[in-house]
């Protein structure tokens, strides 16, 4: 996978980016596998933002994917892959022996016409999922469940990546990406490899309408709102807003813990992650 640059014939050429997307199929898809989404613009139940700069873009369907990886013993085959507009990372189009057909994140790594299975003692091959207990020591795993059965809930994006430490006991040890050391079922299953896509931080996309397209609408310092709008707002002239940042309901925004002491799993987490900004000091 490579990084397409252009003539800087505009000034918007200049600095866009974009991947080749040779390797993807145009389409190809049973139609059980795509499935109507909604846009909300951010909107919650109730019809409040709660996720702000939100809302506008391209019209998008949604790939149904198979998190549970639960067609047990079952062998298939990549039949081709796909470009998701719902996340970062590229979905591969299973085809099992029974005639079943599957949306997985795809590895890096993974050709087509590759073979894969979801087993217990399914070989250590990157795309083959399996019990992090069955899993040797020092591989690399993504798609990892937090409760045995629920799902792939961790380490999904493009790129990323996860290192099974060891075991304690009825769980195991997995050193994230951030730094992170925590604890996980041993019955919980993860994917072998990385997931694919490892350049897609390298992608500019160098005008302000490609993030419209995205639905990402312009986000709004504070201070230069009204102060009806925000605690920063308001003024005679420009403001440096008169207080330490904080959100439009009050809250600091820097250096403020908004983690809760007794969750759940908390108690699973041996290692912090690595505060990157005082790292680098």
């Amino acid at each position: 996978m490579t990084i397409k640059k252009f003539k800087p014939i505009t000034s918007t050429l200049r600095y866009k980016t974009i991947r080749e997307t040779y390797h993807l199929s145009p389409g190809g898809v049973p139609p059980k596998l795509i499935s109507k989404m909604n846009q909300k613009a951010g909107r919650s139940s109730s019809g409040r933002i709660s996720v702000w700069w939100r809302g506008g873009g391209h019209k998008r369907r949604y790939r149904v994917i198979d998190w549970k990886r639960n067609k047990e013993g079952i062998h298939g085959y990549v039949d081709s892959f796909h470009y998701d507009p719902n996340r970062s990372a590229d979905l591969a189009l299973i085809r099992y022996v029974d005639g079943d057909y599957r949306f997985i994140l795809s590895p890096d790594g993974l050709k087509r016409g590759d073979k894969i299975v979801a087993a217990q003692d399914a070989p250590i091959r990157t795309g083959n999922c399996l019990p992090l207990m069955k899993i040797p020591p020092g591989s690399v795993i993504h798609n990892v469940e937090l409760s045995p059965g629920r799902g792939a809930q961790m380490i999904r994006s493009a790129g990323s990546s996860a290192v099974l430490a060891g075991e304690d006991g009825k769980y195991s040890i997995i050193k994230l990406a951030s730094g992170e050391t925590r604890k996980v079922n041993h019955n919980c299953r993860a994917t072998i490899g990385q997931v694919g896509n490892r350049e897609h931080n390298l992608v500019v996309l160098g005008k302000a309408g490609t993030s419209r397209w995205l639905g990402r609408r312009p986000h709004v310092r504070g201070v230069v709102m009204n102060p009806v709008d925000h605690p920063l707002g308001g003024g005679e002239g420009k403001s440096a807003g008169g207080r330490h940042p904080c959100t439009p309901w009050g809250k600091p925004t820097k250096g403020y813990k908004t983690r809760k002491k007794n969750k759940v799993s908390n108690r699973f987490i041996m290692q912090r992650r690595i505060n990157k900004r005082i790292a680098n000091r």
